[in-house]
């Protein structure tokens, strides 16, 4: 299959303070699509605008698996949409390409692997987040992240007569957050 539509790039890194520059240096893009946003889900801004935006025979570029998707399932549900809209994935890196034709065996078991491998790497980082939260909990030394609000700030606005969600929308926190505040109110 030749490609006549555009190069899309898609560039993702998980947090602000990361840079993207290193993605897809010296490739020629036609559009490109970049977030700073974790992979843990694929409900992603970018991601769905560049998904929105792909047509028959663009190729889809993307510096390596892992800025796709960070889990096996997601990765190939996103490669099988891509593919299945007539557009074609390049995983720079990896040098992995999928298209609509029939696709070579070695690289479809090369993105399971290797998609598997990236999903194994968020389970460890996770693994040890939660073991030096636990050793600092212990020290007094975590507290958790700072609330937005005051629980009682929170309680004011409901005492006011505002719903749970309106509440949130006030006060810029989650409907959670009100629900909580109320709870330990009583």
């Amino acid at each position: 299959m030749i490609m006549k539509g555009q190069k899309i790039g898609y560039i993702r890194v998980s947090t602000v303070e990361q840079n993207t520059d290193r993605q897809l240096l010296d490739v020629e893009l036609d559009k490109v699509f970049e977030e700073k946003v974790s992979a843990k889900t694929a409900d992603r801004p970018q991601l769905n605008a560049m998904l929105g935006h792909i047509r028959e025979g663009d190729e889809v570029l993307v510096h390596d698996i892992s800025r796709l998707a960070r889990n096996i399932e997601d990765l190939h549900r996103l490669v099988r949409e891509i593919i299945g809209r007539g557009c074609a994935v390049h995983f720079v890196k990896e040098n992995l390409h999928f298209s609509g034709d029939k696709s070579d065996p070695t690289q479809e078991l090369l993105l399971s692997m290797l998609g598997a491998v990236y999903q194994f790497e968020r389970a460890i980082m996770q693994e040890r987040q939660r073991e030096g939260i636990a050793v600092a909990r212990a020290a007094g030394r975590y507290k958790g992240r700072p609330k937005k609000i005051d629980n009682h700030e929170i309680r004011r606005i409901l005492a006011e007569g505002n719903s749970i969600s309106k509440t949130a929308n006030l006060l810029g926190v989650s409907m959670s957050s009100v629900q909580r505040a109320k709870r330990e109110a009583w």
